[in-house]
């Protein structure tokens, strides 16, 4: 029994070491699809955050008053709760949020033109590179949510997820993993005539 457990042991250890080493590879392709931008923080120090917009300023300060208030309340309620105050403040009310807003925008801009100043040409341009994958990042998804508003048909299954679906339950094999590996062998095993029907299921079509 002991050499069995020493065996055991090193298989163990072996299965932890590729995983070890499979981790450290998946970690340096991030690291290396990272902008250079990235780096910036350490090089030339933090860039400037952008200022607050006068409701987010009135939204920080009220945010610990109503969670006093409504400790129960989920976040998004609070918020909402915070909307509906701003939306009932008169324009004075709201002035001196938004002119603390415009006195941090032109702070904003000295600070950014200060930190550009210290950039290298190629930490600029890689800023500049990095603005323009953000930007881009966002409206794809505004644009994805803009198709989902509008009821963006889904692609429909394809015949092997459907065979997969409706087989599943009565697959050998005692995880998941073993059961979809069973799957696969069996959907291989089958003719092209038996493959159609999941096909036609697929795309909505009535078999006759």
């Amino acid at each position: 029994m002991a050499p069995f457990g020493l065996m055991f042991s090193g298989v163990c250890l072996l299965k932890k070491s590729f995983s070890l080493f499979s981790h450290a590879s998946s970690l340096t392709r991030f690291v290396n699809v990272i902008p250079a931008v990235k780096s910036l923080t350490t090089i030339a120090g933090a860039p400037p955050k952008r200022p607050l917009n006068g409701y987010m300023r009135f939204v920080k300060q009220q945010q610990p008053l109503v969670v006093r208030e409504y400790p129960d309340v989920k976040a998004v309620d609070v918020i909402r709760k915070i909307a509906q105050q701003w939306r009932t403040l008169t324009a004075d009310q709201k002035q001196p949020f938004q002119q603390a807003s415009v006195v941090a925008r032109e702070q904003f801009k000295v600070d950014m033109q200060r930190y550009q100043s210290q950039l290298t040409p190629a930490q600029a341009a890689a800023l500049k590179q990095e603005r323009r994958l953000r930007l881009a990042k966002r409206k794809a998804i505004r644009r994805k949510r803009e198709l989902n508003s509008l009821g963006k048909p889904k692609r429909p299954r394809s015949s092997f997820n459907i065979f997969m679906a409706e087989h599943f339950e009565e697959s050998r094999g005692t995880t998941t993993q073993g059961k979809m590996k069973m799957l696969r062998e069996d959907w291989t095993k089958l003719s092209t005539s038996q493959k159609q029907v999941d096909m036609f299921v697929s795309h909505g079509l009535r078999v006759i």
